[in-house]
């Protein structure tokens, strides 16, 4: 058994490095250097190959051509790598093994002098999201990568990697090593909370309208792919006695809450609404708060319920199932607030004018002093009506704020848990109904130290992500059963 690696072309001492690296290994039968422009100097025993980014579908196509050993490496970085004891070695024991067709592998990670682990996941059939971490390293059956490649029909600039990935998992196994196999280098030193917002950044754009097409395609391949088309909804029911609620769940926020009561009570509207805050055993004073605004406002609900077991989910279904919820449901974060007077307002106009099951706007990020900060405005255009449920399937949420028709919500439960329990009603509503966009901001985002994603550790961040994983894959295995129903 042999291997080709192929890595791209990095200035400095970093690819020599790497390439002594890889030429340790017995296995290692050729190295390729991949760049535009032919490098200056390079390394020893190496070839060079001209070609573009690495997630371009043209370089994939070409390392397919060189891609005459039993398996290949891709490295997707620039900077040196260190393997661990016989890691390749290791790669290929496993795939022989398994039979797998794709091998990636934990590792560690160098950060700003400091050495630390950094596991990865398993791979999911409703890991879809173009960012699914698999390290720098991607270890492939060559067959399979040859096979896979002869599918890829769409020449894309910036989802070549990532429509590879898919179109592989269509008929090859994923196997994840965890095993510390290798150590990279980081040089992105931003922090977790600063890092999740990098797909919506405008300047991503034309990425995103490439992955987005690339994940059609894929669903459509699978049956996993729901046509234009949603079911109707009235908004008939009458035994609401507001027309909107504006539900805050809320936990020690007591910096915040009456910011974000106050945006609530400051709303003007032509019908009337009311505010439910569902307080989860507060141990700061926000329950004193809270007492004190509900006796002095009847439109005030406060709930502490008798269970003691629920996350953010759990208290978004005592508020909907409450007597005094309205027809409408919105969401509001206990330390953010609706940018001005006319917010609830428009959400509500919106799902009449667009006869929706789910509303969602955009926001603005602020920090805690509510100044602007980067990226500015989230509108989620990277998701759109006509595509959007589908699309929904490759996004990591869906934006905020998110309003939802509360019958729907009634039959359509939240997960109890803490993260991505409004992704997982989201995606379930939108298998039927339409979801409503509000592209101008409507919400003030605050971003400080207290957010519960501001600095996840590793292995906060895999649960979060296996998690939404796993909706993705529920939410997939019923949208192909609902095809397949159709179809027969």
């Amino acid at each position: 058994m042999t291997i080709n690696c192929f890595i791209p072309y990095g200035l400095g001492e970093g690819i020599e490095n790497t390439v002594n690296e890889l030429r340790a290994c017995s296995l290692v039968h050729k190295v390729y250097i991949i760049s535009a422009e032919q490098p200056q100097t390079l390394p020893a025993d190496c070839e060079w190959l001209k070609a573009e980014s690495i997630n371009n579908t043209e370089t994939i196509k070409l390392i397919a051509k060189h891609a005459d050993a039993s398996y290949l490496l891709i490295y997707t970085k620039t900077s040196p790598i260190a393997l661990s004891q016989f890691a390749i070695e290791r790669f290929i024991q496993v795939g022989e093994d398994t039979g797998a067709g794709f091998i990636y592998s934990d590792y560690y990670e160098m950060k700003e002098g400091v050495l630390s682990s950094h596991p990865v996941i398993d791979y999911q059939e409703g890991s879809l999201r173009d960012d699914f971490n698999f390290g720098s390293l991607l270890i492939y059956k060559s067959e399979a990568f040859r096979e896979t490649v002869d599918r890829c029909q769409t020449n894309y600039s910036f989802a070549g990697l990532y429509d590879l990935r898919l179109k592989l998992s269509q008929k090859w196994s994923f196997f994840r090593i965890p095993e510390y196999l290798y150590t990279e280098i980081e040089i992105d030193n931003r922090r977790s909370g600063e890092k999740i917002f990098d797909y919506v950044d405008p300047k991503n754009r034309q990425v995103q309208i490439e992955m987005e097409q690339s994940c059609t395609e894929h669903l459509k391949e699978i049956g996993g792919y729901l046509k234009p088309g949603f079911d109707d909804l009235r908004f008939d029911e009458n035994q609401f006695i507001v027309e909107a609620s504006v539900i805050i769940p809320v936990k020690n926020r007591v910096k915040t809450i009456e910011d974000a009561i106050n945006s609530v009570l400051t709303q003007k509207t032509t019908f009337p609404f009311n505010l439910i805050v569902v307080d989860n055993y507060s141990t700061d004073g926000t329950t004193e708060i809270l007492a004190r605004y509900a006796a002095s406002n009847n439109n005030i609900i406060h709930l502490r319920p008798d269970r003691k077991d629920l996350g953010i989910g759990g208290c978004w279904n005592e508020a909907i199932n409450h007597l005094l919820c309205g027809k409408f449901a919105i969401q509001l974060d206990s330390d953010d607030l609706y940018i001005n007077e006319h917010t609830v307002q428009k959400i509500i106009e919106t799902f009449y004018e667009q006869k929706c099951g789910m509303v969602v706007g955009s926001y603005q990020m602020v920090n805690f002093k509510l100044e602007e900060i980067p990226p500015g405005i989230i509108d989620h255009k990277e998701w759109t009506p006509e595509n959007g449920r589908n699309n929904a399937l490759r996004i990591n949420g869906l934006g905020a704020p998110r309003a939802f028709y509360t019958p729907l919500l009634r039959k359509n439960k939240l997960p109890n848990v803490n993260y991505g329990e409004d992704y997982a009603v989201g995606l379930s509503i939108s298998r039927h109904y339409q979801i409503g966009r509000i592209y101008s901001p409507l919400y003030l985002c605050r971003r400080w130290e207290d957010n519960s994603d501001a600095s996840l550790d590793v292995v906060k961040m895999n649960g979060h992500n296996t998690y939404k994983d796993r909706i993705r894959t529920i939410e997939l295995k019923a949208r192909i059963q609902l095809n397949n129903q159709d179809g027969k």
